[in-house]
């Protein structure tokens, strides 16, 4: 059986059928690599037949029809060898091949090998819609070419483009990704609009893209209502999806109906709700999202908090140690370097939230409230901004209670039982807070170095209380100097790993070694130098060694003594902290960027960070804050501690009576470290700020 002639290296020859016993490999074939794909190649060969013919030459032998050696078409020979072996195809399976001469076999192979182009993605996905016209599954497509199902429907949906932009496709002026993005519409006419919208190259990014297709819907992977929902609930309810096929998420979607999706919410919040009233409170109210300033509001009831059982313990423990994983898998993909991996990132982030919440939610199991004060108190059911349900019992409307102040910010009971402090949602975690404490310590660090009569003052503020305690000791004052003297300086590095790029930092250490080579190397040999010094070096000496002490990181944004040297020395921390993408963006969420740059910059701004990746939005976000002089609300809160006073004592200096008299004796300690015990390592505890703390 034979086809039209081709031309073969310069000689006209046919294609010719032969059996497929007289088929074998070729020594001149060029291809030395083990072939793969062959048992796709078989099943399709197996249901078309061989549609490409091999390319052969005659062997040398006694036989009385010499062997074929195949040069070019090793990986259909393969295909046929498979075939045979598994017994669908016999010895006399009629096989196309074209002649050659043993001298234009090596030439042959070549030129098919070398000279084979791959088929475009366009015409691939356009060549996959016609055999569904043909009536061909999407099981029998896949099955076909070996291929898993969502490759065929996200080819189709490739197809799917309109006319004009496949043929855009094909001629390589639009790419695969923006593609994806622009049949998230099957309207032709919205995808030629959007892309013809799109003037600027930054436009035709495939997160703004994205964002112009999906302007008036609500992405079901970031926005909390569609987490707490799921797309199954709001779908099953007639609820409209726009599906991102090229998505690995299983949330990957656009919700349309957004009023659907929080009577949803609501619904299902109001649901919950039930069982939280039947624990006995006199109201119940549910809250889409959480507001801390309105629980704030609040007075709070005293609870107790019960002991555990072993079995909790070790429950709880194991929550623990999950969560303590997650946050260290986390932070090592943060120390790792190469280029960013959202979807590893995201899926990090996902886990640390949830082991998070699994913690606290087990946790409030062991607490418990008294029946006689629960029926003054009620409980909000609320949601976070990660769609998980938070629940605030336990709150005091304030107008509720009898005596109380409306601006009252104390606890509603003053008992001896330990109150619950409320459960705010802070800005910026425990983490970020000690990264950009540490910064403002750094600042504070090196321009107390510089005014050494303030570093005198600063030193002696925190000794005369102690010296003096017949006077001071009935004050407690938290202080940023450590007199026990502990410099902080690994402490701010261990916080804040971009420390070594700060400009405070940098002057830190440029003092620390200048005073190095100075001083003697030798400790014996330290109080004779010093005795010598003028009177200059000694106080400067002295500035850079207080200042070395000065311990102002925090885990949270609150009031902190160090802000009294802040505020002392006028310290502008625009001058010394920038907004970038390793130091603050990439520890925020993508909501918190997006603000932050509406607020600084512009809303056109925030804009387009919208639609971009998180890893994206933040390198954005960095170049766009350049010189902003904009800084976090931790750094721009410059509040003092309240100063806490307990006893009595007469301000009037006039009075007969002995002061000593009307002090608690046991109230009064010699000295020991009046710092946090939480910032920067284990610290003893002045005993007086224990009892302050109680009081």
């Amino acid at each position: 059986m034979e086809t039209t002639s081709e031309i073969s290296t310069g000689t006209k020859v046919q294609i010719e059928y032969v059996p497929y016993r007289r088929l074998c490999p070729s020594p001149l074939n060029v291809r030395k690599r083990q072939p793969t794909g062959i048992e796709s190649l078989a099943e399709t060969i197996a249901a078309k037949g061989v549609m490409q013919n091999l390319v052969v030459h005659e062997t040398t032998g006694r036989a009385k029809l010499p062997k074929l050696g195949v040069c070019a078409g090793q990986r259909r020979l393969a295909a046929l060898d498979l075939l045979y072996e598994q017994g669908r195809i016999t010895k006399d399976y009629l096989v196309p091949v074209l002649t050659v001469s043993e001298g234009e076999a090596l030439a042959a192979s070549l030129i098919e090998n070398r000279e084979r182009e791959a088929m475009h993605i366009a015409d691939e996905c356009v060549a996959f819609r016609l055999l569904t016209e043909e009536g061909k599954s999407v099981a029998h497509i896949a099955a076909l070419f070996k291929v898993p199902d969502i490759a065929v429907r996200r080819a189709l949906k490739i197809a799917n483009l309109s006319p004009l932009l496949l043929d855009l496709l094909r001629e390589d002026r639009l790419d695969y990704e923006q593609a994806k993005v622009l049949v998230l519409t099957d309207d032709h006419a919205m995808q030629e609009r959007v892309w013809n919208d799109a003037h600027n190259a930054w436009q035709q990014r495939p997160s703004e893209l994205r964002a112009a297709i999906t302007t008036a819907e609500i992405d079901a992977r970031e926005n909390a209502l569609a987490k707490f929902v799921g797309l199954e609930a709001y779908e099953a309810a007639g609820g409209r999806v726009r599906r991102d096929l090229f998505s690995d998420d299983q949330n990957a979607g656009y919700i349309e109906d957004a009023d659907l999706l929080h009577r949803l919410a609501t619904d299902r919040l109001i649901e919950l709700s039930q069982g939280v009233c039947a624990e006995g409170w006199a109201w119940v109210e549910t809250r889409t999202r959480y507001d801390a300033l309105e629980i704030m509001r609040h007075g709070r009831i005293p609870s107790t908090t019960r002991q555990p059982t072993q079995a909790e313990e070790d429950e709880l423990a194991a929550l623990v140690a999950k969560r303590d994983a997650a946050h260290m898998e986390l932070n090592a993909y943060y120390d790792e370097d190469g280029e960013p991996d959202e979807a590893r990132q995201d899926r990090l982030d996902a886990d640390v939230t949830a082991a998070t919440y699994a913690v606290d939610l087990y946790a409030e199991r062991f607490e418990s409230f008294d029946a006689d004060d629960m029926k003054g108190a009620g409980a909000f059911v609320c949601l976070d901004d990660d769609g998980q349900v938070c629940i605030e019992r336990g709150l005091v409307r304030r107008e509720g209670v009898p005596g109380q102040p409306a601006n009252a910010s104390h606890a509603i009971q003053q008992t001896g039982t330990p109150q619950r402090i409320p459960k705010e949602r802070p800005l910026h975690g425990e983490k970020l807070c000690k990264r950009l404490t540490a910064h403002r310590t750094a600042a504070v660090q090196i321009e107390l170095a510089q005014q050494p009569g303030v570093a005198l003052a600063a030193l002696m503020y925190r000794m005369i209380p102690v010296v003096f305690d017949d006077v001071y000791g009935h004050a407690y004052t938290d202080h940023a100097v450590r007199i026990d003297v502990h410099t902080t300086r690994d402490a701010l590095v261990s916080n804040a790993d971009d420390m070594a790029d700060s400009v405070a930092w940098k002057a830190l250490e440029g003092e620390r070694s200048k005073w190095a080579r100075m001083l003697p190397k030798r400790t014996d040999e330290l109080l004779p130098w010093l005795l010598q010094q003028d009177t200059d070096v000694m106080s400067n000496l002295f500035a850079f060694c207080v200042a070395a002490t000065v311990d102002g990181i925090s885990p949270a944004d609150r009031a902190h003594p160090v802000n009294e040297l802040a505020n002392t020395l006028e310290v502008d921390l625009t001058r010394y902290w920038t907004a970038t993408r390793a130091g603050y963006f990439e520890h925020v969420p993508k909501d918190r960027i997006v603000t932050v740059v509406g607020e600084t910059v512009s809303t056109q701004a925030a804009g387009e960070l919208r639609g971009m990746k998180k890893g994206d939005a933040a390198a954005a976000a960095e170049r766009r804050m350049t010189d902003s002089g904009w800084l976090p609300e931790v750094l721009r809160n410059r509040e003092v501690p309240e100063r806490i006073t307990y006893g009595r004592w007469n301000d009037d200096e006039n009075t007969d009576g002995d002061p000593d008299e009307e002090a608690d004796p046991e109230s009064k300690r010699e000295t020991v470290t009046l710092a946090e015990p939480d910032q920067t390592g284990d610290r003893p505890i002045d005993g007086d700020a224990e009892e302050a703390e109680a009081a």
